[in-house]
C-alpha cells in the first residue's frame, strides 16, 4: 500500500496540475463527475470539478468546501446567493437543498466530508480570506527548526458530528521537520507560499492561489520564508 502523501490539486491560474486523479462520482447521490485525488471510505475526499452548466441537489449529501480556479460558480440555496470567482471559496453544508450554476469551463478544488452523519445546520458559508482572526496554538518546539511563529485561526463553519472543522488560519515564517500529519487537511492559499515534503523525501512547492491536500498520516515538512494566510479544511 502507498504511503499517503501531499497531493496538489490546482494552481492559481487553474493549470492542470501534475497529480494523478481518477474520474469519477462519490456516490449514487453526487451531482458531478469528479476527478479525485484521495479519497478514504466513509471519511473524506478531495480533488477537482470541471464542470458547465446547472446542478440540482434536494438534499445535498456531504458538507463540502469548494475553492474556484476558472469561470464563476453560482451556488443558490432557499436563504442565500453565493457568486464565486477564481480564488473564492465557501461551504455547502450537508443536507441543503441547492442549485448550482457553473459557467462554461469551471474549474474548482473541492474537499468533501463523506462520513455517513445526521444532517446539522444546513445552507451556504462563504469563506471571507480576511476575517477576524484570533491567537492559535503553534507548532510545539520539538519538531520546529527556528523560532516559534505566532499564528492565528477562525473556525467559520464546525460540524460536531464529523470533527469537521473550516476556516481560515495565518502565520509569521517557520520551518519544522517532516512528522505524520495529525488530520485530513485541504489547504488553499490565499497569501505567501510555502514548501511542503512528499513522501518520498522531495518539496512540493505551493503558491499564493494554489489549492493542496494532505491526508492524515502523510509525512509533512513544512517551510515558510514569507507570511502565509491560508483557508483550512481540517478532519
Amino acid at each position: 500500500m502507498l504511503e499517503p502523501t501531499a497531493v496538489l490539486l490546482a494552481h492559481a491560474d487553474g493549470r492542470p496540475a501534475s497529480t494523478a486523479f481518477t474520474s469519477g462520482s462519490l456516490g449514487a447521490n453526487d451531482p458531478f463527475d469528479r476527478r479525485i485525488a484521495y479519497v478514504a471510505a466513509d471519511d473524506i475526499a478531495a480533488g477537482v470539478v470541471h464542470a458547465s452548466g446547472e446542478f440540482s441537489v434536494d438534499e445535498y449529501p456531504y458538507s463540502e468546501t469548494i475553492v474556484v480556479h476558472a469561470g464563476q460558480v453560482t451556488l443558490r440555496s432557499q436563504e442565500q446567493t453565493l457568486r464565486l470567482n477564481p480564488g473564492d471559496s465557501a461551504v455547502i453544508a450537508r443536507g441543503t437543498s441547492i442549485r448550482i450554476e457553473a459557467q462554461p469551463d469551471s474549474l474548482w478544488a473541492f474537499c468533501a466530508d463523506i462520513q455517513p452523519a445526521e444532517v446539522g445546520n444546513v445552507g451556504l458559508m462563504f469563506l471571507a480570506p480576511q476575517t477576524l482572526l484570533s491567537p492559535s496554538t503553534p507548532p510545539s518546539e520539538e519538531i520546529l527548526l527556528g523560532p516559534t511563529p505566532q499564528c492565528r485561526s477562525n473556525n467559520l463553519f464546525i460540524e460536531e458530528a464529523t470533527n469537521l472543522r473550516i476556516g481560515i488560519w495565518d502565520s509569521t515564517p517557520y520551518t519544522r521537520r517532516a512528522r505524520p500529519h495529525a488530520m485530513h487537511e485541504l489547504m488553499h492559499l490565499t497569501e505567501g507560499n510555502i514548501v511542503l515534503q512528499l513522501a518520498d523525501g522531495t518539496g512540493l512547492a505551493v503558491g499564493t492561489g494554489d489549492t493542496v491536500f494532505v491526508p492524515r498520516g502523510a509525512p509533512c515538512a513544512w517551510k515558510s520564508g514569507v507570511y502565509v494566510r491560508k483557508v483550512y479544511v481540517c478532519k
